[in-house]
Formats: C-alpha cells, structure tokens, sequence
C-alpha cells in the first residue's frame, strides 16, 4: 500500500528538499502543489505520485536537488513501480525529443534519454501521463516564474493533446501572462 501523504511528505523532507529555493517557494511546496493539482483533477494515484516525485532525481532544467539513481528503488518501494518509472523519464528526458514526440498521435513514443543518449520508448498510457505530470509541473510554477515564454507553444499542444480540463487550465494561468 501506497504511503499516506504525511509519510511522502515527511520522507522528502527528510532529503532536505524542504530547504531547497525553487520558483519563489520551496521545492517541498512545489512538488505538493503539482501533486495536489494533478489529484484535484482526479488523476489515478500513480499520476499523483509521479507528480510528486517529478525531479527527484533532477531535471534538464531543475538540478538544485538529484537524489542519486542508484536509490531507484528506494523510491519504487516507496511509491510503487510505475510512479517511479514516469517520475523517472521526467526526469531524464530531453525536452527537445519530449516536445517532438507530443506531436505524434501513435501507440509507441520515444525519447531521448539525457543522460545516455539512448531512446526511451513507452505505450501511450505512460507517455500520456508524462504529459499530465510534465504540463501540470509548469503549469504550477510558470507564474512564479516569470518564463512566460518558455515552450509556451509546445505547452499548448500538450494541452490539447491532454483535453477539455489542461485546455482551460492553460488558458487560465496564460491569462495572467504580461502582454
């Protein structure tokens, strides 16, 4: 059984992420809000827990904080399998070939893995749910921000890729965006 909120939470900060700057708040705040943002919108648990754990062990852009990738399964222990493995590709995804790949509508996406420049090839589920977790990941953070223009095109097409309710999301955060 998949720990409790309290637990994950505690277990972060027990990394020290609660000390970490990120986007004008904590990296501990940030990754509760992109996991209460995803779940708001009733996302299965595994979505929920990947957006928690969305840069655990660092992204292209965010390297504040990497938790070593020998602790994989640590974590897999912790949030299960298939949370950790989206967590995993956010992680280590080279945004280019994640952007490219979102343009296809197929059953098999691949992506370029960062650190050893191999392809990553997933099923449509999991590279739909990277999307959720990837797309909710800004959109909680772009504000804070202030990089209104960062992949700004690329992040809606995901919201149209993911539907209705990231659409409306989108226009919703964009809506405060200086002219």
């Amino acid at each position: 059984m998949t720990p409790d909120l309290k637990t994950l939470t505690n277990f972060l900060v027990s990394l020290g992420v609660d000390k970490i700057a990120h986007t004008k708040k904590t990296y501990l705040a940030h990754v509760i809000g992109v996991y209460r943002d995803l779940e708001a919108r009733g996302f299965d648990r595994d979505v929920c827990l990947a957006g928690m754990f969305h840069s655990i062990y660092g992204t292209e852009m965010f390297q504040r904080f990497k938790l070593p990738l020998d602790r994989r399964q640590e974590i897999r222990d912790l949030i299960g399998e298939r949370a950790e493995r989206i967590a995993y590709y956010n992680c280590v995804m080279d945004r280019g070939s994640f952007y490219e790949a979102a343009k296809s509508d197929g059953e098999a996406y691949t992506i370029v893995d960062r650190l050893t420049r191999q392809p990553i090839t997933m099923n449509r589920q999991d590279f739909d749910d990277l999307c959720r977790v990837h797309f909710y990941d800004w959109m909680e953070q772009v504000a804070r921000s202030g990089m209104w223009d960062y992949q700004r095109d690329s992040f809606r097409r995901l919201a149209h890729r993911l539907g209705s309710q990231a659409i409306a999301d989108f226009e919703q955060v964009f809506a405060n965006a200086p002219a």
